[in-house]
């Protein structure tokens, strides 16, 4: 499956370096859009955050129908898995902030003084931050439908349509809920990110929270910057309450089996309102009609008739094709590659950048254990009471959710009125949205524990170290390489953006890949972020393959209790 994932991802470099020569005269500087006056005024802020809002729930839907056709279309073809399941891997580990120069560069490219380019641009990458956990979640959902189900859909005649939305799309839903709550919080980081774009010597703020911080930071208005956080809470909780909670209730009647978790669910408010007002009941019932009679349409093949069955000759020829193209396909990537790489860079112009990624390597390992030894502890206390768990999750989740570069702007102003040091100071920020992926893991990992197993421990008097390392640890070891392993990716896509980081007219930089990305997109040298990009990627696909895969197939293999 290595072998696969490099061959997929030398491909993919070679289709990117063919899209930048087929459109080339597009990403050249791009002339800058109508620009938006701004305004600091806090009046100002709720039509700023609703327009961040929308942004963010086009992306989102975007992105679940992207989940839709891709997850189905790997998980139906054997042959397409070959390559859309690697290539899954490895655009999730492809930092969502990378892409950046380039949309913006491509899409202004496109539409040329127009403020809609830069809206495409923002939503586009903010999709390339939720797209990729969604169809993952889905495609494994969709592998794992029990077959007595997949039996009796085949039984009723339901056709490939009405099975997808009858069968595949229920069983997907408690994933998809779930991977899109996770996924917004990686999305609204970006999303504020990304409204203040600066590429070569274009610079556009769209009218949203990011640009006003952005303001903000270029006035030092820290009284700006702290509305703009209690607006961002306002809209966090807000989305919560209106959409996830409900959402997250209503998904659990789709679980195939039970949990004690579920059963503890109390419906929430939302949900009361909708199910006793009248007008918003009709509402959704009549949407409910509608999509009901939309799944129930005739459409696609009905599982009756099956398909003769290749003879071995023909599908070992049909195999050996398949695998040529792919052959071919990959020495042409390579050809590409090694063309571009050879007349873009120089030995020591790579050789510098990978030296710059061990700075942000030693960052990011650094900061994940410093963020292990304080929360796993906290985490296990708050687990082994079901109560206190549940309040911590609903806690934890939104604590995921909030944009932690929403936090920069009073870490920098500090660091540069103590006079601190910013190499140190500044690798903390790595963590500030990351740790929430550790701390919620460890938590369910902990309230998952079987209960016998601590009764044991009280009843042989384990305590202290021994309980610890004999008994938890070991117990919630899968859980927490889950949390790490996504912490991880958070913190390699936070580095582009807390490497280097501005206060007015001071920028406090520090030497890393995330800080050289950034500097590149900034100077709008984009051969220069290209491979920074591929570089970060490399880590990151590295420390995956060879460091967190290896240590979570073990733990799932040796350590797993249930």
């Amino acid at each position: 499956m290595t072998v696969v994932k490099v061959s997929l991802l030398v491909c993919l470099a070679g289709l990117a370096v063919l899209a930048g020569y087929s459109v080339n005269h597009t990403l050249a500087v791009p002339a800058p859009p109508l620009q938006t006056l701004l305004h600091l005024d806090i009046l100002y802020l709720p039509d700023y955050a609703a327009r961040t809002s929308l942004r963010m729930f086009i992306a989102l839907g975007l992105s679940l129908a992207f989940s839709f056709l891709y997850a189905t279309l790997a998980a139906k073809s054997r042959r397409a898995a070959q390559i859309l399941v690697p290539l899954l891997d490895i655009l999730h580990s492809i930092p969502a902030l990378g892409f950046l120069g380039f949309t913006v560069a491509f899409f202004l490219g496109l539409f040329p003084g127009q403020s809609f380019g830069a809206e495409l641009a923002v939503i586009s990458t903010v999709f390339a931050s939720q797209a990729w956990t969604m169809t993952s979640g889905m495609y494994h959902s969709l592998r794992t439908i029990p077959t007595e189900l997949e039996e009796a859909a085949r039984c009723f005649g339901l056709t490939s349509w009405q099975k997808f939305w009858r069968l595949d799309v229920p069983c997907a839903i408690p994933a998809l809920v779930r991977n899109a709550m996770i996924s917004m919080a990686g999305g609204w980081f970006v999303l504020v990110y990304s409204e203040t774009i600066a590429v070569g010597h274009t610079r556009i703020a769209l009218p949203g929270i990011g640009s006003y911080v952005g303001m903000a930071l270029s006035q030092q208005n820290i009284g700006a910057v702290l509305a703009a956080i209690l607006a961002m809470i306002g809209v966090i909780l807000a989305y919560n309450q209106l959409l996830f909670r409900p959402l997250t209730v209503w998904a659990s009647r789709f679980r195939l089996e039970t949990t004690e978790q579920d059963a503890i669910l109390t419906e929430p408010w939302m949900l009361r309102l909708l199910r006793r007002t009248h007008i918003l009941r009709g509402g959704v019932d009549h949407l409910l009609s509608f999509l009901h009679r939309l799944a129930s349409l005739p459409l696609g093949h009905r599982p009756g008739r099956t398909a003769p069955s290749q003879t071995l000759v023909s599908k070992r020829l049909s195999d050996g094709l398949w695998l040529s193209a792919l052959g071919v396909i990959f020495l042409g990537a390579v050809k590409v590659v090694w063309g571009y790489g050879a007349t873009a860079y120089t030995a020591e112009q790579i050789l510098h950048v990978v030296i710059l990624g061990f700075y942000t390597l030693l960052r990011v390992v650094s900061m994940l254990g410093l963020a292990s030894l304080l929360w796993v502890p906290l985490g296990v206390w708050l687990g082994l009471n079901p109560a206190r768990a549940q309040r911590a999750q609903m806690i934890v989740q939104s604590c995921a959710a909030f944009p932690a570069n929403l936090l920069f702007p009073l870490f920098v102003a500090t660091i540069i009125y103590v006079h601190l040091t910013p190499a140190v100071w500044l690798t903390p920020l790595l963590m500030l949205g990351a740790q929430w992926y550790i701390v919620f893991n460890v938590i369910n990992g902990t309230a998952s524990f079987p209960a016998d197993l601590l009764e044991a421990g009280e009843t042989f008097k384990v305590t202290g170290f021994l309980w610890w390392r004999k008994i938890i640890l070991p117990g919630i070891t899968p859980a927490y390489l889950t949390g790490v392993l996504a912490a991880s990716g958070s913190a390699w896509n936070a580095a582009i953006a807390a490497e280097a980081v501005q206060w007015g007219h001071e920028t406090l930089k520090v030497q890393g890949l995330g800080a050289y990305i950034a500097q590149a997109t900034t100077d709008g040298d984009l051969s220069a972020a290209a491979l920074g990009l591929a570089v970060m990627t490399l880590f990151i696909l590295a420390l995956n393959w060879l460091v967190w895969r290896p240590l979570s197939d073990y733990a799932y293999r040796r350590l797993k209790l249930i």
